[in-house]
């Protein structure tokens, strides 16, 4: 069951790249509308969940959420920017890729989840895997269907970057705080995390919220698109989020799954994403292509695998 959940971000996460894309609107606006959806869900796990079971939310536990939350819209941001110039099919799985290698690297250099020579190599290798695979899906077709842009690609690789580093700091902050005891031991403990995970949803949720508000604001100045009609229909998006989140953050907290384990299996999303651009969003690729595609989410799911196994 435990790993039945962990799985769930795959799918949702997976289906987000596509929804948004279908509803349209700005990066800002995609990411206010997904950060919406996210802070109703988060009121909803608080008043069903954390406030019957009497839990007291700590300023620590505030702190954790907001700022994991504020990295997140930063991370979401520059990934929408990237669909934009790259595609879902080649932009999703540059983004998945980054973010596997990062998060594997901090978990296992800044929490201690490899402890073992064993767990070093093995890891290592999947993330050379993983890497590998990335290349092969976004690799460029010799016939020149779908060939994007070299200034489209320059820029997407770039906002891809300040999003891997984004989302490294939204998946690591919760543990990292723990870790360093700023949140205490036994509130990350409780309920074998289940109580921290529950708890951290809502004030995570308000820090998207104002790191979007800030990035729609200040960097892309599109205040006047605030109040437009995409900035709630992404609601949707947010929600479809919102559950992978929650799903991700309970693995996470579970010590039968585990921080590297956990967010390795939400980014199994690269399968689901990849393929819904191609045939939902009818992403050109040429048959060359479609066979590296093939083979790349093979060995990006290979890896995965055997980080989630270490």
């Amino acid at each position: 069951m435990a790993l039945l959940i962990a799985l769930v971000p795959a799918l949702t996460w997976g289906l987000m790249a596509t929804i948004t894309t279908k509803l349209g609107g700005t990066a800002g606006q995609q990411t206010l509308g997904t950060s919406l959806g996210a802070l109703v869900l988060g009121l909803g796990v608080y008043l069903l969940y954390v406030l019957p079971h009497g839990v007291t939310i700590p300023a620590s536990v505030w702190l954790t959420g907001l700022l994991s939350g504020m990295c997140w819209s930063l991370g979401n941001t520059g990934q929408y920017l990237a669909y934009k110039d790259l595609g879902v099919s080649v932009g999703l799985p540059l983004s998945t890729a980054g973010q596997i290698v990062a998060n594997a690297v901090m978990a296992a250099v800044v929490l201690g989840g490899w402890t073992t020579g064993k767990m070093w190599g093995f890891g290592t290798l999947a993330i050379l895997i993983i890497v590998f695979g990335a290349t092969q899906i976004s690799g460029r077709s010799k016939t020149g269907a779908s060939q994007i842009a070299p200034s489209k690609m320059r820029h997407g690789l770039i906002v891809l970057a300040w999003s891997t580093l984004g989302f490294m700091l939204y998946f690591v902050f919760p543990n990292l705080m723990a870790k360093l005891g700023i949140v205490s031991a036994s509130f990350h403990a409780a309920d074998h995390g289940l109580t921290y995970m529950t708890a951290v949803i809502l004030p995570q949720a308000i820090g998207q919220l104002i790191g979007a508000l800030v990035l729609i604001s200040a960097v892309f100045h599109e205040k006047h698109l605030i109040l437009e009609k995409h900035s709630f229909t992404n609601i949707l998006t947010g929600l479809t989020w919102a559950v992978g989140n929650l799903c991700m953050l309970i693995s996470a907290g579970n010590p039968q799954v585990g921080q590297t384990v956990a967010t390795t299996l939400s980014q199994m999303c690269v399968i689901v994403g990849t393929f819904c651009g191609i045939f939902l969003l009818h992403e050109r690729k040429s048959h060359q292509q479609m066979r590296h595609i093939a083979v790349g989410t093979l060995l990006m799911a290979l890896g995965g695998m055997i980080i989630a196994n270490l």
